[in-house]
């Protein structure tokens, strides 16, 4: 396990997929997602089993050090180990947080830190939906990820399309 402060980092399991399952299927949630459908737990399995036999994606359970109950999901996917860089992957589902003042940062930085000295990557960065503000401040402000790009009318929610960033942190400025 990865640990910070108050949060572990942990491999997942098959158990943790009903939590990933509800997480993902949260309304506020999904939007944020590439995922737009209701998900049910065969198409958790179907990833669960991509993702575990693919040596480029690192996915996670978050949990709370106290209780060691699972609050949310993280990972670093689509490793280019050329370029050396990863999709950055992260939601708090516990209590609909998605992004929040306790869990959030500390889970970020246990696996932002793992991808820069662990894995020795050189770039972290994420697609973020231009609506998805809660998430884009956040780690703007608290891991100064700067905008690669902009992606004009790459989503469409709400019976419009939207922009989507590209946002990323190099190890240089961690």
């Amino acid at each position: 396990m990865l640990r910070g402060k108050i949060t572990g980092l942990r491999a997942l399991e098959k158990e943790d997929l009903i939590f990933l399952r509800d997480w993902r299927n949260n309304p506020d949630f999904r939007k944020n997602f590439r995922e737009h459908k209701e998900l049910n737990l065969q198409n958790q399995e179907n990833w669960f089993n991509r993702t575990y036999s693919n040596p480029n994606d690192f996915m996670f359970v978050i949990v709370d050090l106290k209780t060691n109950e699972p609050i949310g999901a993280c990972g670093l996917l689509y490793t280019n180990w050329i370029n050396r860089s990863s999709d950055f992957s992260f939601y708090i589902g516990y209590n609909d947080l998605y992004i929040d003042d306790v869990y959030a940062f500390d889970a970020a930085h246990t696996l932002i830190k793992y991808g820069f000295e662990d894995l020795n990557l050189n770039k972290i960065w994420m697609e973020l939906y231009e609506y998805d503000l809660k998430k884009i401040n956040f780690f703007k402000e608290c891991f100064n990820f700067k905008v690669d790009g902009k992606l004009r009318d790459n989503a469409f929610a709400e019976g419009k399309y939207w922009d989507s960033f590209i946002i990323s942190l190099l190890k240089s400025e961690f």
